[in-house]
């Protein structure tokens, strides 16, 4: 083999491991089938949100997922496949499952979930799932309820009050 094509290969296992370092999710599609168009669009709504999508050799994938200790997804890189790293849990698995519902080229396959090894259905569910936004929106929300109701309750008491007050001549 060529040093230039050692080399290249080992750029690309690095380039892969960093990925599966740095990302909180890295989901597995198969994009066969997909035009240009599709697959340039699909990577510019990835791209707004920090995502990266790679198309890389399964061999090389492979060799990375066995340096980092990664098991469980060599039944998944089977056929041309792309990777996808997200340094948000949830933002590119939302965008991977609604590209899918209108490409049906575009087919979830599995992936890495905070290091935890997840199928297609599990992808769905990680992208059905609220942003840490809109978690932390619900939470706060929640927090409030109690005091808010007190509020509208000594409100409540004191509009009374002031009704059944005799008026002041």
């Amino acid at each position: 083999m060529n040093e230039s094509a050692l080399q290249a290969k080992k750029a690309s296992v690095q380039e892969i491991t960093e990925g599966f370092k740095n990302a909180k999710t890295v989901a597995i599609v198969s994009y066969q089938g997909l035009t240009v168009a599709e697959t340039q669009e699909l990577r510019r709504q990835l791209r707004e949100k920090n995502a990266k999508m790679g198309v890389y050799k399964n061999t090389l994938v492979r060799r990375a997922l066995k340096d980092q200790g990664i098991e469980g997804l060599d039944e998944i890189l089977e056929g041309p496949n792309a990777l996808v790293f997200s340094e948000d849990v949830t933002s590119a698995a939302k965008i991977l499952y609604k590209f899918s519902r209108y490409h049906e080229h575009l087919v979830l396959r599995g992936g890495l979930v905070e290091g935890t090894v997840v199928d297609a259905a599990g992808l769905k569910t990680v992208a059905k799932l609220p942003t840490k936004e809109q978690l932390l929106s619900m939470f706060c929300m929640v927090l409030n309820e109690p005091v808010a109701g007190f509020a509208r309750a000594v409100k409540s008491i004191a509009e009374k009050a002031e009704a059944s007050a005799p008026a002041a001549n």
